[in-house]
């Protein structure tokens, strides 16, 4: 049997700002002792060219029992934005991993000023107006 992983965001949300505080709880039930359990807040881009991957913090549940709910807490970093371009994108995401079987669980979430992406058009940025 497969683990159960999930990851939840607290109130749901999937859309963040630079800057932010991003809790939730993250809960899982293992067939076996799953060894340590991680959490990751990382970006990745994808597209034409070289993927990038940057993990930007961890929280490390060590001693975990076979099932748990934990509370997680990150404070998001001022950038870079998520952005969709015609030849890359990047996207944030939260990931919680089994080490002891390599099982893992994602969340793809948003962080921008704007309640969207950053959008790329013709090599220039698309930013609100300034004021908003």
């Amino acid at each position: 049997m497969m683990s159960e992983l999930e990851i939840r965001t607290r109130g749901d949300r999937t859309k963040f700002l630079p800057g932010e505080v991003l809790a939730g709880q993250v809960s899982w039930a293992t067939d076996s002792p799953p060894g340590l359990i991680e959490l990751r807040l990382f970006w990745r881009t994808q597209g034409k060219g070289t993927r990038d991957v940057k993990v930007v913090d961890r929280k490390i549940f060590e001693n975990p029992r076979r099932q748990e709910t934990c509370d997680y807490r990150f404070q998001l970093p001022d950038g870079p934005y998520s952005f969709s371009g015609r030849l890359i994108s990047l996207i944030w995401a939260l990931e919680l991993i089994v080490t002891s079987t390599d099982e893992t669980e994602r969340l793809d979430i948003l962080v921008s000023p704007i309640d969207t992406e950053i959008l790329l058009s013709g090599g220039q940025h698309i930013f609100p107006p300034s004021g908003t």
